[in-house]
């Protein structure tokens, strides 16, 4: 039984695989196609919330350490993810890198994993897009019906339909070519980073240098929860993190972390790039830069502007601005948001196509869905299935609850990408790599490290749903997955030891 749960597939053959011509995807996107999608799927909501929001809860503002903190942790993740992506430049991500590193059952895990995190993390940001559009026609005196507008506040029926529609539209767009998704997306960023640029700027000249006064405010201990709402590490030591003070840049920076969700999703682009082997580690790496330095900044405006302890929690950067006198940003703040969280959308939905279609081609998922359009070059079956299954959950199921399983999911994929880079380097020592990962293994020690620490501050309900997620999954795997794969059709003729126990066909 072990022997068949962590075969291992071939780099060679994963490579392989992608030239099939029914099978393959088209390779059109560059480094700067790269650099845009990830600085896309970054910059959302958090740059214009969560700034000010941790800011006044967490860490005063000191803020701007507390995403210096969490641009680190990710850095960690963001070198091994470079090193696979560039070693192993197939569609799949995490996936894939665990299907040639750790084995079947793992890479299987994973890939039910980030088919949830991507799913309700597509269905999420197309409800909160639809918020601001509303907010938006609001202010032009025009309203939604109520049945259409929101799912919470009708009477009986709701559903939310921009939500919906946004999610189709983006199906489309995604059905009909990589290199015009990239061109959207191109376009939507450059507008959304004007906005955040404007605002950086803008904001500098109302800076009040007495706001920064304490930059580390006097620590303030949190009371221990008992419930399964309060996070893992409080029910199983009884610690409870404090705000403010030193420790609570660190408590800030396990919640700004997840502002940072999503340049794992450049790596699922992998098989469309021309140069994955130079171009992945440039988009990854450039992408999260940008989108630090770019946090760091708004972060130390909305402090400067507003002192810490005014920050509104809904809006702290469009309030500010109206504090000081310059209620017109507001509404350039909101269009921003509007405008960024469409990117964000698209490139989560294309995330999750590619996870699902790379399992499809590796038999785990039925083969019918690895078939490219023949004139597009694009997973057609896929994306059309999730997008009208992911416009469905956005316009009908209340997710507000659900979101924090986007970020376990987000973080197990992290813990499992470092270990495969120690497992491949001594396994495979023999494979070229454009990237490698320097210092390794103390870089991938420190990933997952990071990683798990985050995981147990992350409420103890939140695991409750991500192990239901899971024993799912496996349910899937043992009736269909494990004797469709694949690699069990294909037998073990040629068997090779892992570090995991198991063989390689």
């Amino acid at each position: 039984m072990s022997s068949t749960l962590f075969r291992t597939k071939k780099v060679e053959q994963s490579i392989l695989d992608t030239e099939e011509p029914e099978h393959a995807l088209k390779k059109s996107l560059s480094a700067l196609d790269l650099t845009v999608f990830g600085v896309g799927v970054i910059i959302g909501t958090g740059i214009f919330v969560l700034t000010g929001t941790v800011a006044k809860n967490n860490a005063g503002p000191a803020v701007a350490l507390a995403f210096a903190a969490a641009g680190v942790a990710c850095a960690l993740a963001a070198l091994c993810y470079a090193e696979f992506a560039s070693t192993v430049p197939v569609a799949g991500s995490a996936y894939t890198f665990s299907y040639a590193s750790l084995g079947e059952l793992p890479a299987w895990i994973i890939g039910w994993d980030l088919v949830l995190e991507f799913a309700l993390g597509t269905a999420v940001v197309a409800v909160g897009w639809s918020g601001y559009i509303q907010s938006l026609m609001d202010n032009a005196g025009w309203q939604m019906p109520a049945a259409l507008g929101s799912r919470e506040g009708a009477d009986g029926f709701g559903f939310d339909i921009l939500a919906a529609v946004l999610v189709l539209v983006l199906t489309v767009i995604l059905v009909l070519g990589m290199k015009l998704s990239a061109r959207i997306t191109s376009l939507v960023v450059a507008i959304k980073v004007t906005v955040v640029l404007v605002v950086i700027i803008a904001g500098a000249f109302l800076i009040k240098g007495e706001n920064y006064d304490p930059f580390i405010p006097k620590e303030k201990p949190v009371e221990a929860g008992a419930s399964l709402d309060s996070p893992l590490i409080q029910l199983m030591f009884g610690w409870a993190p404090s705000n403010f003070g030193v420790m609570g840049i660190f408590t800030a920076a396990s919640v700004v972390f997840f502002a940072f969700i999503g340049f794992d999703v450049v790596a699922t682009a992998a098989e469309e790039t021309r140069n994955p082997q130079r171009d992945m580690p440039r988009g990854i790496l450039g992408s999260l830069l940008i989108c630090t330095t770019l946090y760091v900044l708004v972060s130390i405006v909305v402090t400067g502007m507003q002192h810490y302890t005014r920050l509104s929690v809904d809006a702290p950067l469009a309030d500010a601005f109206k504090a000081t006198g310059h209620p017109w940003y507001a509404g350039f703040i909101s269009f921003g948001a509007a405008v960024g969280l469409t990117t964000v959308c698209m490139i989560l939905l294309l995330g999750q196509t590619r996870v699902f279609f790379a399992m499809s081609r590796d038999g785990l998922l039925p083969r019918f869905f690895s078939r490219v359009h023949p004139r597009f070059k694009t997973p057609h079956r896929p994306t059309i299935l999730l997008g009208v299954i992911i416009a469905i959950l956005a316009g009908f199921t209340p997710l507000t609850e659900l979101a924090a399983l986007v970020n376990i999911g987000t973080l197990f994929a992290f813990v499992v990408v470092a270990i495969g880079v120690l497992v491949l380097r001594r396994t495979r020592p023999d494979l070229p790599r454009a990237f490698r990962t320097p210092w390794v293994p103390v870089i991938p020690i420190l990933s997952v490290c990071a990683s798990l620490w985050l995981m147990i501050n992350l409420p103890a309900e939140t695991w409750v749903r991500f192990g239901i997620w899971m024993a799912a999954g496996f349910l899937v795997y043992f009736l269909y997955g494990r004797t469709h794969s694949r690699l069990a059709r294909a037998g073990t003729a040629e068997e090779q030891p892992t570090a995991g126990g198991g063989t390689t066909p």
